[in-house]
């Protein structure tokens, strides 16, 4: 599951709201060892999606860096390339 959260700080144009909160979910699904939780734990989880990606927003806006930002076209072109050689299929 964790291997679908993508990294998010330093790209233009910044993570939206929608990727950190995908990524918190992620995180959530992978601690709690559930990918969707029981009606019982459904309150709590989404609790903590929120509250994940509440602090992961402030983390990503708050962090600094001297690096030129990453283009996503280029990072997700160097993933299908490193896909294709290790999966040896055909890079689209």
């Amino acid at each position: 599951m964790c291997r679908n959260i993508k990294q998010l700080h330093n790209f233009d144009p910044p993570a939206t709201d929608d990727e950190v909160h995908a990524a918190a979910m992620q995180y959530v699904r992978k601690i709690s060892g559930s990918a969707k939780p029981s009606k019982a734990n459904e309150a709590v989880f989404d609790q903590a999606v929120r509250e994940i990606a509440h602090i992961s927003r402030h983390l990503l806006d708050d962090l600094v860096t001297t690096a030129p930002s990453r283009d996503r076209e280029v990072e997700a072109a160097r993933a299908k390339a490193r896909a294709a050689e290790r999966f040896g299929t055909a890079a689209a």
